[in-house]
């Protein structure tokens, strides 16, 4: 029986590659693709996929936030991110959302197949450069993947964090209220709540903040 697969991807070009490999494999049927976060959620719950293949930088809804949904909303969908980011921020963040795979995009193309391989078994799978970071971690407990998020953290909405991932990303107050499909005042409010709730005062802060959270790589920023 063939595995059934979602894939969530807004790069048009790593889209097409994704489906165009995905297709070539005889074991697995495409049953959707999705360009955002949202629609993702909607394709899972209409479709019950196996296996969902999910980029974290999306509009709207980023990929951890749809990962963290899935939990409730379709249990039986195991989530395997494809992402360009290898920090030890995000494979942590991802991790604590329930994934059950991390596979770098620039990886060899042979091991999207070991990957959903492992997945099909029920096991998880972590890219190699993904095992040393999460071994990293735990040889120094300073640094660690699987150290929950701060409170701060968690006094924040889903949207505001999604406010503050694109605002650490040097995103301009347009540029989020566009990709969010929201107002330019419903942004700066949403800063300016955020500002108050974590008793930061200038943007800057917030980046830093971002940064120590997990929403977003220092690389990035």
């Amino acid at each position: 029986m063939a595995m059934r697969v979602i894939l969530a991807d807004d790069h048009q070009l790593v889209h097409a590659g994704l489906r165009a490999l995905l297709q070539s494999f005889p074991d697995v049927e495409v049953l959707g693709e999705c360009s955002d976060g949202q629609q993702a959620l909607e394709c899972v719950a209409r479709l019950r996929p196996e296996v969902l293949l999910l980029d974290i930088t999306m509009p709207g809804l980023n990929g951890l936030e749809v990962a963290q949904r899935l939990g409730e909303l379709s249990p039986e969908t195991r989530v395997l991110v494809l992402s360009m980011h290898a920090g030890s921020e995000y494979v942590a963040q991802a991790l604590r959302a329930g994934v059950a795979g991390y596979r770098i995009k620039d990886s060899a193309v042979e091991e999207l197949r070991v990957a959903l391989d492992s997945l099909a078994q029920g096991r998880p799978y972590l890219s190699p450069a993904i095992s040393r970071t999460v071994l990293q971690g735990f040889l120094h407990p300073g640094v660690s993947p699987t150290e929950p998020p701060g409170p701060e953290l968690g006094r924040l909405t889903a949207r505001q964090r999604e406010v503050l991932r694109l605002l650490a990303e040097g995103r301009g107050t347009r540029e989020i209220a566009a990709r969010l499909q929201l107002s330019v005042k419903t942004v700066e409010a949403h800063r300016s709540q955020m500002m108050d709730q974590l008793d930061i005062h200038d943007v800057p802060g917030l980046v830093r903040f971002a940064i120590r959270a997990g929403l977003v790589s220092a690389d990035l920023v």
